[in-house]
């Protein structure tokens, strides 16, 4: 999908949304924020979308409040239609439940996510995968860190914490890779989410017969009032986990480390007292948030910021709008760790607050750590011959096509 130019002609420039993410879009987030934050019509260029998907009726939210509403208010602003877009690919997963069915099913799992449960992942795993990976790299004294670590090390967490075998890393990174390339290879996502359906499948097959102390095992065993998780619930709960727990850690890790990085003097602070780290990942989150927009669709008519947004009408959540909204944080297109803490909105909100956001923060923190440990002098090559730009790009996923830096080794 693709984002298309809704606006321009204001003042002496043009204020246009770039469709191919090469360019930031908060210019345009905060004129839409000025002028129109409850937008009708649409961002995303529909064309390759079949007709039977495409929205009658659509609008966007660019403000926090009106983002946070429809977050809070499930009952109206419903996520069932996921069922009939990335639907077709999990499967019928927690994303797009509602009611009860979302209660049972977000209790049944929500145990192996909770902050004291991931406790245990932390000195075994992460910390470990962590280590080694920069350790791979730390002698060379430079390195891309988007190819040796940003991408890498949630890959590796989350092998490790559904207890997949070693040998299967590479499969799990290929298949990891075509499912979420499902908006511009429709096929490529299709196949991987049928080879991970036979793959999580055997894995789900072999925990019923021998339980194991990983993830899958912890959704085979767990419990409720009696009911436990069907196969099928449980595959669509582990193709969802890729996107959701893989991509979006590398991506927002990715953010965060360029942030630092252009941001030298506060990568200093951030040296020097490791208690700055939990802000700076909450700041790097709220700045540049690494899934721009979800989707939601209204069940009967609302009012939104003065608007009537009709029933049936998919409504487009702008979170990375939200988080830069000026009526709630001061100068806040500005990267600042020291900022008061304010909540931000890159986990959504209500029932479907991201499962995953524990195990995201602990391992930025964990990852930072060790390369602040392991490496020093660490800083941005301006120029790395490719004659590229580094930049933070990305229409709706967003995080750096490069990292390319140099450091030393700590004693």
């Amino acid at each position: 999908m693709t984002l298309r130019t809704e606006r321009e002609d204001v003042g002496d420039e043009p204020v246009v949304l770039d469709t191919t993410g090469e360019t930031s879009p908060y210019p345009f987030f905060e004129y839409m924020r000025r002028t129109d934050p409850v937008f009708h019509g649409s961002l995303m260029d529909h064309e390759l979308m079949p007709p039977e998907l495409k929205p009658e009726d659509e609008w966007v939210l660019f403000g926090y409040d009106g983002v946070f509403q429809a977050f809070r208010d499930d009952k109206i602003f419903t996520s069932a239609a996921y069922d009939k877009t990335i639907g077709l690919v999990m499967g019928h997963m927690i994303l797009a439940m509602g009611g009860k069915e979302h209660h049972d099913h977000r209790s049944l799992v929500a145990r192996a996510f909770r902050a004291t449960a991931l406790e245990r992942w932390e000195p075994s795993v992460i910390g470990p995968v962590c280590d080694q990976l920069i350790d791979e790299i730390k002698n060379d004294g430079h390195a891309d860190l988007v190819k040796a670590l940003t991408f890498e090390f949630p890959t590796r967490i989350i092998s490790e914490l559904l207890g997949l075998p070693r040998e299967d890393l590479d499969l799990f990174r290929r298949l990891s890779l075509d499912i979420i390339s499902i908006p511009t290879d429709i096929m490529a996502g299709l196949t991987a989410a049928n080879e991970l359906h036979d793959y999580f499948l055997d894995q789900v097959e072999q925990r019923r017969r021998k339980l194991t102390n990983d993830i899958i095992g912890d959704l085979v065993a767990a419990e409720i009032d009696g009911e436990k998780l069907t196969d099928e619930a449980i595959i669509a709960f582990l193709r969802l986990l890729l996107p959701a727990g893989l991509e979006t850690t590398y991506r927002s890790s990715g953010n965060l480390l360029y942030l630092l990085l252009n941001h030298p003097e506060q990568l200093a602070m951030v040296r020097q007292d490791r208690s700055l780290i939990p802000a700076a990942i909450e700041e790097g989150l709220r700045y540049e948030t690494p899934l721009v927009m979800v989707m939601r669709t209204t069940t009967e008519d609302v009012e939104v910021g003065g608007h009537t947004i009709p029933a049936n009408a998919q409504v487009d959540l702008c979170m990375g709008s939200a988080n830069r909204d000026e009526s709630r944080w001061d100068d806040a297109n500005t990267f600042d760790i020291h900022r008061p803490r304010q909540a931000h909105i890159s986990f959504a909100g209500g029932i479907h607050m991201c499962l995953g956001m524990h195990l995201a923060r602990m391992e930025t923190r964990v990852m930072l750590n060790s390369l602040l440990d392991r490496t020093t002098d660490l800083a941005l090559i301006a120029d790395d011959g490719t004659g590229e730009e580094t930049k933070i790009v990305g229409p709706i996923f967003r995080s750096p096509n490069k990292l390319p830096v140099t450091f030393g080794i700590a004693s």
